[in-house]
């Protein structure tokens, strides 16, 4: 367990800008940070980070909290995970008190699977390192690739021994679990035999974003063709293939400074590029290019250079990943190698100066590649050409953006020596037909009433879900505003009017929760919301204590939606105007702060009243004993006149 100060001190240390900014670029704009959300796909902006308050919110998804309970929903951490994780990012220690039995059953298995991984990667670079065997074979295998040692330390390579079991029976000896061992792939069990998964293989560790190590690659250094030349980690809770980028842990912030990444097929490729100092390069670990993997790029960069072998397979490699990049909205080059080289080769038997600038002389646009590629097989043939013209305008009619798909249009038809507004008519049938399929209309059926404007501004998107109907608590919109005073400004001071012991005027100065709990309380009125009360009773008892709770101690608890909610009252969306260069005074609600809160005191009592009115009125209609009617009458006249009384403070006409 992770003691109380400890957290807190990590909490404090941990600046939100910082942990955020590792895993989305931020631009300022006004007293925001701002980025593509992480936790939702969207193309404009909507994820705010606010340095003042220590907190992050999304205006398109909800997500909001602190610097832990990002990491909590990007990594999918637990708390204390998270807890670690900063506390290693801060070098700050932890002192944790010793685990109860139940505590240890009850721990979280991807805690477990990442500890696993951890120990594995540590044995394997050192069986590497320092035995006979591992110096002889697996350090020998990756010298003779060209990998010097730093690199080879910078992405914790390793080799496991080809004897059996000998990991295996390592991590026994350690206390892990055999069954563990199994899930995660390192070992695997045959006739009630264990044995390494990866024996006499060269390791590659894949890592996530944050560094942890969540999964890895073997290579088999013999040529038996009984055995696979590559032995990936099975999927699990902390791995998935297609959400997964060899090398992006380490190519992110050079992405982001340079604004491109660099996307190749393999393990070697990575490794050759990033030892020749260019680092903005990922892999896509042996897969086929995924809309997942697509949108971890997008949180750094909008622009891929996709980096293939010149055969006939890193071509239509290049050509299948084409489509899904621009349909995510992103801008796409392609550099194709000489037919001989693959990026490792190409990067290793030339120098840097010469690489750089064949990558940059050579990326072309999608329209140059595939026109020059498939046009070339079409030669005279009047089909194959108008094939070719509609595989490339079936390409164009996926990107969402209206003005890039003019754009290209224009670019196609210089190119194609084809009319502009011939394949602007080809795309808008292609998207006329999308949105047909996305309303559900049978591809036959006349759409002559969708105007040219709707499919030309077409975006592809998820089918709307179907909205339930509203199920929000009476009074919940009157209890959050509450709520929001008293995070916002529940230690601040404000003066109201009030008699002394003799009956003479005086002023008090009192705390907005004083102001806002006595006066509730007072009437006996209480939050119904459970977070809210959670919230409420915090401030209550913080009176009680002559300590008021921070924002900080709320965005910060351990309790996900006291968190959760907090964050998100505290975020705005908007940026006040500096009206002030223009000599016009704009007052803010710290400038009307007491009467904001007796405004929000009598609505909230406002909307109590009525529902008691109401509750009231009910009984009248069932009610059939005249003695109970007069009481039920004379209570209803007393809620009017409250209610009378509180509307005229408000300012607001009762019409019934």
């Amino acid at each position: 367990m992770i003691p109380r100060e400890t957290i807190n001190q990590i909490l404090e240390t941990a600046r939100i800008e910082d942990v955020v900014s590792e895993f989305v670029t931020l631009r300022k704009r006004g007293s925001n940070l701002w980025g593509v959300c992480p936790f939702h796909k969207e193309k404009t902006p909507s994820f705010a980070v606010n340095p003042a308050r220590n907190i992050f919110k999304c205006f398109g998804c909800g997500k909001a909290g602190d610097s832990a309970r990002f990491i909590m929903e990007h990594e999918r951490y637990s708390y204390p995970e998270a807890l670690r994780y900063l506390a290693k990012k801060y070098g700050i220690k932890i002192e944790e008190r010793e685990q109860t039995p139940e505590e240890l059953a009850a721990q979280n298995e991807r805690e477990r699977m990442f500890n696993i991984n951890s120990f594995a990667q540590d044995y394997f670079s050192n069986v590497m390192m320092t035995s006979d065997e591992g110096q002889s074979v697996g350090l020998a295998y990756f010298h003779e690739r060209g990998f010097r040692d730093a690199i080879i330390n910078r992405f914790q390579l390793g080799y496991c021994p080809n004897s059996g079991s000998a990991f295996t029976e390592y991590a026994m000896q350690h206390g892990y679990d055999k069954d563990l061992l199994i899930k995660v792939g390192l070992t695997g069990s045959y006739e009630n035999r264990l044995y390494d998964r990866y024996q006499g293989r060269v390791i590659f560790p894949i890592h996530n974003l944050t560094g942890k190590v969540i999964g890895f690659g073997g290579r088999i250094l013999t040529k038996e063709k009984t055995k696979a030349k590559y032995v990936n980690s099975p999927e699990s809770e902390i791995y998935n293939k297609s959400q997964t980028l060899y090398g992006i842990f380490f190519a992110r912030n050079e992405i982001s400074r340079l604004d491109n990444c660099i996307l190749v097929e393999g393990y070697a490729d990575v490794l050759s590029m990033h030892q020749a100092g260019i680092e903005n390069v990922v892999a896509s670990s042996g897969t086929s290019l995924t809309t997942e993997q697509i949108r971890m790029i997008s949180r750094y960069t909008k622009n891929i250079t996709m980096l293939y072998d010149g055969d006939a397979a890193g071509i239509h490699a290049a050509l299948r990943g084409t489509n899904m990049i621009l349909e995510e909205g992103m801008n796409v080059r392609i550099v194709v190698l000489p037919p001989e080289d693959d990026p490792d080769t190409f990067v290793q038997n030339n120098p840097i100066e010469y690489v750089t600038k064949y990558l940059t002389e050579n990326a072309r646009d999608f329209i140059g590649f595939k026109t020059n590629l498939l046009l070339k097989d079409a030669q005279n043939d009047p089909i194959k050409r108008a094939t070719v013209i509609k595989d490339i305008v079936e390409t164009i009619s996926v990107i969402p953006d209206p003005i890039y798909r003019a754009t290209y249009i224009k670019e196609c038809s210089r190119t194609l020596e084809m009319p502009e507004q011939t394949l602007t008519n080809e795309v808008n049938k292609i998207l006329r037909a999308k949105y047909r399929k996305q309303l559900g209309l049978d591809p036959g059926q006349d759409s002559s009433y969708l105007s040219y404007q709707t499919y030309q501004s077409y975006q592809p998107s998820a089918p709307e879900q179907p909205v339930e109907k509203d199920s929000t608590p009476l009074g919940f919109f009157q209890e959050q505003e509450l709520v929001k005073l008293l995070l916002s400004h529940g230690s601040d001071i404000v003066e109201i009017d009030d008699k002394d012991e003799n009956g003479n005027d005086t002023v008090l100065n009192v705390t907005i929760a004083s102001l806002i709990i006595d006066d509730l309380k007072n009437d006996g009125l209480l939050f119904r919301d459970e977070t809210h009360k959670k919230i409420f009773d915090a401030f209550d008892r913080g009176l009680d204590t002559g300590i008021l709770p921070t924002a900080q101690d709320f965005t910060s608890s351990e309790d996900q939606d006291v968190a959760v909610l907090s964050a998100n009252l505290l975020s705005t969306q908007y940026k006040l105007d500096d009206w002030q260069r223009h000599r016009i005074v704009v007052k803010t609600e710290d400038d009307v702060l007491k009467k904001t809160v007796l405004t929000t005191i009598l609505r909230f009592k406002d909307m109590v009243i009525d529902d008691r009115r109401t509750a009231i009125t009910k009984e009248l209609q069932s009610c059939t004993d005249p003695d109970d009617q007069i009481i039920l009458l004379q209570k209803k006249k007393k809620l009017d006149e409250i209610r009378t009384r509180i509307n005229r403070d408000l300012g607001i006409v009762i019409t019934k």
